[in-house]
C-alpha cells in the first residue's frame, strides 16, 4: 500500500517528517505492527513517488540575505508550463505555483547574496518576453515556513 491515504501510511510518515533516521523498528514497536510491515510501506511509498526521506534545513533558522515572492503574469503566446520550465531550471527558485486571480504564476527565489538577486531579476523576470508583468514581495522575516504533510 503506496497511498498516503492509508492511515498506518500517514502515521509512518507522521514520524519520519519529526526524524528522518529513526529506526523502522521504533516505528513499528509504537504503531504496534512488525518491522517488515514498516520496511515494505515505507519502499512502496517511496518507489511510487509518494515520499522521499531528505534533510531539510529549517528556513526559519537561516538568514538568507534575499528571500522574495515573484507575482508573475505570463505572455500572450507563451504558456504557464513554458515559464515554469523555464524558471524551474533556476536553483534560486525553490517554489512555482500556478495560481487564479491576479497573477498567472508565484513563485519564490530565495538567494545566499543580494547581487544574486538582483542579476536573476535582471535576466530571469525583467527581460524576458515571456513574463508580461511581475510584482516583487521582498520577505522581510519568515515566520513559519511548514514543509510537512497536513492533517486533519
Amino acid at each position: 500500500m503506496a497511498s498516503i491515504d492509508d492511515e498506518l501510511n500517514r502515521e509512518i510518515i507522521k514520524m519520519l517528517q519529526v526524524d528522518g533516521r529513526r529506526p523502522y523498528k521504533d516505528i513499528a514497536r509504537e504503531l504496534n505492527v512488525s518491522e517488515g510491515t514498516i520496511r515494505n510501506r515505507i519502499q512502496a511509498m517511496k518507489e511510487a513517488g509518494a515520499l522521499r526521506i531528505v534533510a531539510v534545513a529549517d528556513p526559519t533558522a537561516i538568514r538568507y540575505k534575499a528571500d522574495a515572492m515573484i507575482g508573475l503574469k505570463v505572455a500572450p503566446g507563451y504558456t504557464i508550463e513554458e515559464v515554469s520550465e523555464r524558471l524551474g531550471k533556476s536553483a534560486d527558485v525553490v517554489y512555482i505555483l500556478w495560481v487564479s486571480g491576479r497573477y498567472d504564476l508565484l513563485i519564490e527565489i530565495v538567494t545566499n547574496d543580494r547581487g544574486n538577486f538582483l542579476e536573476f531579476l535582471e535576466t530571469q523576470i525583467h527581460s524576458q518576453a515571456d513574463i508580461a508583468s511581475s510584482e516583487t514581495m521582498s520577505g522581510l522575516k519568515n515566520f513559519k515556513n511548514q514543509f510537512l504533510l497536513k492533517y486533519a
